[in-house]
């Protein structure tokens, strides 16, 4: 039987001034509280996943169906989640990034006087972030330049993403091939640098370059934005820890 005392006074915990809380239904039919963490890990599976992930889309972290089952592109955007509002990014979804899903950090720009629609790249975090009329509408873990030596052609270089302000100047759809390597979708904002898919996103710095994401952030970031869109690159915000 459901503790209606306890489930009360978890609901007088949580609300806020200006709005209800956001509560996972399954948690609560669980009699869930403070004194009980529900931790969540990839395979995981359940209603409280399907919660999470509901979440994480209704927030644009995710763009996948809510399946109830904790898989790649929802661990993709529990890192985005986690690095949004200054954690680590993790796998695990615990009591901290509950109540951050409750009462989520407002994100913060890049550049605040940037164009209203925009794409800004936080090389500090790992951070892609899709701005439509000035509100984020789109957060993406990503992966760029490595910061390594690397040798392609007789010419050596070092994996850096360029800091500045661009604007997409050229769109590939689809799988293209080059000599460093297969790219999808890609978005060209400055020489042969791009933002892409990749079937590999490490939660690093791991590219040439290149500002790898997610596919299935590739295929709606390519539906999203068009040639001359803003592209702002910068170090960043810090981390916790």
């Amino acid at each position: 039987m459901i503790n209606a005392c306890r489930i009360l006074a978890l609901v007088l915990c949580l609300a806020l001034p200006t709005a209800a809380p956001f509560i996972s239904p399954a948690a609560a039919d669980d009699g869930w509280g403070e004194d009980e963490e529900i931790d969540l890990r990839p395979g995981d599976r359940g209603e409280d996943v399907r919660w999470l992930q509901q979440r994480l889309r209704q927030m644009g972290y995710l763009f996948t169906k809510a399946t109830g089952s904790y898989d790649k592109d929802t661990r993709f955007a529990v890192w985005a989640f986690r690095k949004s509002q200054g954690m680590q990014a993790a796998n695990i979804v615990d009591t901290d990034v509950w109540r951050r899903l409750t009462r989520p950090r407002k994100v913060r720009p890049l550049v605040k006087t940037g164009s209203a629609n925009r794409v800004e790249i936080d090389l500090r975090r790992q951070l892609l972030t899709v701005y439509r009329r000035g509100r984020p509408v789109l957060i993406s873990h990503t992966s760029t330049g490595a910061g390594v030596r690397f040798c392609q052609g007789g010419r050596c270089r070092v994996a850096i993403t360029p800091i500045g302000d661009f604007r997409v100047y050229k769109r590939a759809p689809g799988w293209t091939t080059g000599p460093l390597g297969s790219m999808y979708n890609s978005l060209y904002f400055v020489g042969g640098v791009a933002i892409h898919g990749g079937r590999k996103v490490p939660s690093w710095p791991g590219s040439h370059g290149c500002v790898r994401l997610p596919m299935s952030i590739a295929d709606r970031l390519y539906r999203m934005v068009t040639i001359g869109e803003p592209v702002y690159v910068r170090q960043g915000h810090k981390l916790k820890g």
